[in-house]
């Protein structure tokens, strides 16, 4: 029995590519589809990426079969793993997000996973690129569910399956950077801490039902004690 699962989201709290998936969905998209800038003004934070095509293909009014969303996923994945090495916009890791993996990696009764709108290899890559993919265990991914709010058990019952249990859905915390990300947790009884890193500030961010709102995570302590608390 481990006393804490925290769940960290992707994108805007623990980095950000540099823009490197929007440029590999966009050339998988004109290169498959023929359309250009196929996801300008498409809205993405906290979205999965499913539902991120699929709101892409309705706007190009691209009609798109299972074999044919199959076919893109495969070219996107490809094509990320070539972006993921360009240089753009405020590209790395967060503050403080390497310094917190490594002190929450030492404490013995959590485990560390992902609740992530990615497709899961886009997520393993981008993790590995920034050296820190080692920290998580267990995950759920834009893979496995269109909807953001069903990710958080399957997460959860993954880090079952590896022996990691919690004595209520309480001790499930998800850590992110948008509503989506706070509403999610709440579907499944967790708690939640908003960090305003990615395109929501502080304000917005304390708008929604969030347990906690955070600038960032460089205050290592602050932010574990944080995490165990509750």
């Amino acid at each position: 029995m481990f006393s804490k699962i925290l769940l960290f989201d992707i994108d805007g709290t623990l980095l950000l590519s540099g823009r490197a998936g929007y440029r590999a969905l966009t050339r998988a998209f004109e290169e498959l589809f023929g359309v250009e800038r196929g996801f300008d003004h498409v809205p993405v934070a906290g979205m999965t990426d499913d539902l991120i095509l699929t709101d892409a293909l309705a706007r190009a009014d691209v009609p798109a079969d299972d074999e044919a969303r199959a076919h893109f996923h495969r070219r996107y994945c490809e094509l990320f793993a070539d972006e993921i090495h360009f240089p753009g916009p405020r590209k790395g890791l967060m503050p403080g997000v390497s310094r917190l993996l490594d002190r929450l990696s030492q404490i013995d009764q959590i485990r560390c996973g992902l609740v992530t709108g990615n497709f899961a290899k886009p997520a393993r890559i981008k993790l590995a690129h920034f050296e820190v993919w080692h920290f998580f265990h267990f995950g759920a991914y834009g893979d496995d569910a269109p909807v953001r709010d069903e990710l958080v058990p399957i997460a959860v019952e993954r880090a079952g399956r590896d022996g990691v249990r919690v004595e209520a859905a309480a001790d499930v915390v998800v850590i992110g950077d948008t509503p989506l990300d706070v509403q999610c947790a709440a579907a499944a009884g967790a708690r939640s801490i908003a960090v305003a890193t990615g395109n929501y500030d502080e304000a917005a961010l304390r708008q929604t039902d969030a347990h906690a709102v955070l600038a960032d995570l460089s205050d290592t302590d602050a932010v574990v004690e944080l995490l165990l608390a509750g």
